[in-house]
């Protein structure tokens, strides 16, 4: 059975589910990353990139249960896997690691995070992210 799957997984596009965290902008000073997803979902973007596999769907959640149906929608077993950058950016994501990766192994689904190192915020780049994120309304894209 597992020389079928990975023969299967050779001619299947590997669909990525990149997970960030929610986190209240109030907490850019202490954890820049944390609040940070457009960072976060591109770290995700290039790990998958380097593999060869698409992202198909970012999550942005705090706190979400491992059982949710925003999760689990559309996610086949051998052919999907979920990434996030971090251990540390997956508990501030999902109520319980331990259970969503129980949940995952019983689905037949992997899990996987990133593991570089975060980057560096400076003033300027923590502004940056002040001001993406306080002003969605106003037309401001990021940029």
């Amino acid at each position: 059975m597992g020389q079928l799957r990975g023969a299967f997984s050779a001619f299947t596009t590997v669909r990525v589910t990149a997970i960030a965290s929610l986190t209240p902008l109030e907490e850019l000073e202490a954890d820049p990353f944390l609040v940070d997803s457009r960072s976060q979902h591109a770290m995700c973007a290039r790990w998958a990139a380097e593999r060869g596999y698409t992202v198909a769907r970012e999550l942005l959640v705090g706190g979400l249960r491992f059982d949710h149906r925003a999760l689990w929608d559309g996610v086949r077993p051998g052919i999907d896997l979920f990434v996030a950058p971090s251990l540390r950016v997956l508990r501030r994501a999902l109520s319980s690691v331990e259970e969503f990766t129980a949940e995952c192994a019983r689905r037949g689904v992997r899990v996987e995070t990133v593991g570089r190192a975060e980057p560096a915020y400076d003033a300027q780049m923590k502004a940056h992210v002040h001001r993406r994120l306080s002003m969605p309304t106003a037309g401001y894209d990021g940029r």
